[in-house]
């Protein structure tokens, strides 16, 4: 029974760390040297821009500055943290038409942030959908907003 309980441990731990290094490669980024509030603007104005509505306008930085006290944490993270969330009719009907399923990953999200750790330091960038099935295009217009608002 031990060797069975350690061959699973071991199992667990090894898709765990698959699982970080997945959600790692997952994730885009692009880094710039700018006030956040400039950024921020940036990244809206490059959704906007494109004749897309914005759905959502999150304040992820101020909800954690916000709730720290209240799950115990002591540790700050963001000196700012925003993400904005939208769809576009065209790209989203065209990667649904490819696989039903895509409805899973809309509507879309690009975020921006500036830790305490790196003041003066942003970071803009959202989470890559699954290569294929009608999602490259989506990644593509995901990216090039990212990486306007980054000025890259």
């Amino acid at each position: 029974m031990n060797r069975l309980a350690s061959i699973i441990m071991v199992a667990f731990a090894m898709a765990l760390a698959a699982g970080q290094a997945r959600a790692q490669e997952d994730v885009t980024t692009y880094t710039l040297e700018a006030p956040f509030v400039d950024v921020a603007g940036d990244l809206s104005d490059a959704i906007i821009n494109r004749g897309y509505v914005i759905d959502y306008h999150g304040f992820v930085g101020e909800m954690l500055q916000r709730t720290a006290g209240d799950v115990g944490a002591s540790k700050p993270l963001y000196k700012d943290a925003e993400l904005f969330q939208f769809c576009s009719a065209v790209i989203s009907r065209s990667a649904m038409e490819e696989d039903i399923r895509n409805i899973a990953y809309c509507p879309y999200v690009l975020f921006a942030y500036e830790t305490e750790e790196k003041p003066g330091t942003v970071t803009v960038g959202f989470r890559r959908l699954p290569d294929g099935g009608g999602r490259d295009q989506v990644n593509a217009l995901l990216d090039e907003i990212a990486r306007e608002a980054a000025g890259q």
